[in-house]
């Protein structure tokens, strides 16, 4: 089938109704969507829904206060707008550190945050620092004529590669992040053939509360090394409240090689992958201590 019918709604609710018809395509920055689409890997539906006009989408302002003080991220703000933001640079500097690898400069003009979360790509370059980040994705939709929302955990959210739980009739239209407790470190790792442009053969998000020599509230996420982007709990908590020396970075190191679940596909094989997480979260873990 073809496309037959364009809508380029400039409000929420009327990108919700429109999203309550049948075969509906959304677009956003279309990085993703146009190349698959011409690859053929991807079939646009009898619609397409042009959302970048939805000023709302676009914002980033804090939400929430206390302990549930938080970050909301419109689902349209790109990669070149995350970098720039105020709060995102004084919150979650593991995430800059993303954008920063992310493609080429000129795809970080439109590349968004909501699609390359909804691309579900277990390369996604920020699902990475968002795992760390304890993300959660919020989704709305209008199936009796009324908006609904909902928040899910990103962990949560991507199901496989290009899956989701996105339902047909919802949107994605923000990342919710908690605001980082004092004291918190991120690092982020991407390892392909060129720094940017490549699709990563591995990369790795570290985050926790820094105190002293320890950390606590530890994240270890990793990227194109399972089905989905994933976290090594196990090996996050042989890390958790220990000092960084040798001994513990070097068992954590080989606990996240030993739990993630590569494969090999064109850009490494199933050993190397294991072998660049092994290194590469020693080598970030010894920079760590070092600071």
């Amino acid at each position: 089938m073809s496309t037959e019918q364009y809508w380029a709604p400039q409000t929420l609710p009327e990108a919700l109704e429109h999203l309550r018809a049948k075969d509906v395509t959304i677009l956003a920055g279309g990085t993703d969507l146009m190349v698959q689409s011409h690859a053929g890997r991807v079939k646009l539906g009898s619609t397409l829904l042009n959302i970048r006009r939805i000023g709302e989408l676009h914002t980033i302002e804090r939400d929430g206060d206390g302990d549930g003080e938080g970050v909301r991220i419109g689902a349209l703000c790109t990669m070149n707008e995350l970098q720039r933001d105020p709060l995102i640079q004084q919150h979650f500097d593991i995430l800059l550190q993303a954008c920063d690898h992310f493609a080429s400069d000129q795809l970080r003009n439109n590349a968004t945050i909501g699609g390359n979360v909804c691309n579900a790509s277990p390369a996604g370059d920020s699902l990475v620092p968002l795992l760390v980040l304890d993300a959660q994705v919020e989704l709305q939709s209008k199936p009796n004529g009324s908006a609904q929302v909902r928040r899910v955990p990103l962990a949560e959210f991507v199901t496989g590669p290009g899956k989701t739980v996105r339902t047909a009739h919802e949107l994605v239209t923000a990342l919710w992040l908690p605001v980082p407790k004092p004291g918190f470190v991120g690092r982020f790792y991407k390892f392909g053939t060129r720094p940017a442009l490549d699709i990563s053969a591995i990369s790795i998000g570290i985050g926790g509360v820094r105190r002293g020599q320890t950390l606590s509230g530890v994240r270890l996420a990793y990227g194109a090394v399972a089905a989905t982007p994933m976290r090594c709990t196990g090996a996050e908590a042989v890390l958790e409240g220990q000092a960084l020396d040798e001994r513990t970075m070097q068992t954590v190191a080989a606990a996240a090689r030993d739990e993630i679940r590569p494969i090999d596909d064109v850009r490494a094989s199933a050993w190397y992958r294991r072998e660049l997480v092994h290194n590469m979260t020693l080598r970030m873990l010894q920079d760590e201590s070092q600071t």
